[in-house]
């Protein structure tokens, strides 16, 4: 990381590290996605949630080694500690496709309704730019500083799907990747555009937080015997304390743009 990439992620709460995936990983990615949607046709996304006006899978560590790749990726794995500190763990892997003409978009909110403890930060998310985002696809929307107000928008502002003063669109080329401190205001907007915007979305958690999705039940045993040291420890599936955690709910309620 650089200091300036330090101070934005201090400052602004975010950070766009541009065109980090590589052709080659972008190309993979985009192309076992589409299989992916092929595949599980309405049932794709049923692991996390549906939704109207976009298209979801979920559970993706489970559903190819691009992900399991992808997940690690090291300026990414840098930019989340820095926010959350060394000890972290992916909390979900899931894929998002805004539909073309979307009517609505999404209200401001913070992943998992999460609030900053007596430790700091414990949500990150990073938003994998399958497409270009451009002002009119369906960006998320972002008010910067706002990870450090301590408040939940819906709290506090009388229309969470309303514009918000000094909100600012996420842009960027397809291949770069934002990484969010997720207790930053954020909502999806509409994708007003004549063609579908992807995204992909690796959520990570500090350690002694539950996952959102609790990997070491959504994977298949197979999977997870084939696995390295590596990220058998970013899934947290040696941990008795993340099952504590996570046990008690496979499937977590939040928002993913």
């Amino acid at each position: 990381m650089t200091g300036q990439q330090r101070r934005q992620l201090d400052e602004q709460g975010f950070v766009v590290l541009e065109r980090c995936m590589g052709q080659e990983l972008l190309d993979r990615l985009r192309r076992r996605i589409a299989e992916l949607f092929d595949a599980e046709g309405d049932r794709a996304g049923s692991e996390f949630r549906l939704e109207e006006h976009a298209r979801r899978l979920a559970n993706l560590v489970d559903k190819g080694e691009v992900f399991r790749r992808a997940i690690l990726l090291p300026d990414v794995i840098a930019c989340v500690r820095h926010v959350l500190g060394p000890e972290i763990k992916l909390s979900s892997l899931n894929a998002r496709s805004a539909d073309p003409h979307g009517a609505v978009g999404q209200p401001l909110h913070v992943d998992m309704g999460a609030l900053p403890d007596e430790k700091g930060y414990w949500v990150c998310n990073t938003v994998w730019m399958l497409d270009d985002f451009t002002p009119d696809n369906g960006p998320t929307r972002m008010v910067p500083g706002s990870h450090t107000w301590r408040a939940r928008p819906q709290d506090i502002v009388a229309d969470p799907l309303a514009p918000y003063p000094a909100e600012v669109l996420l842009v960027g080329a397809a291949g770069s990747i934002a990484v969010m401190n997720a207790h930053l205001w954020h909502a999806g907007t509409a994708n007003r555009s004549a063609a579908p915007r992807l995204a992909m979305h690796a959520f990570y958690c500090r350690r002694d937080k539950p996952q959102q999705q609790y990997q070491k039940q959504l994977l298949r045993r197979d999977v997870q015997d084939a696995l390295t040291p590596e990220l058998r420890d970013l899934l947290a599936l040696d941990d008795p304390l993340n099952d504590q955690l996570s046990a008690s709910a496979t499937v977590r309620s939040g928002f993913l743009k």
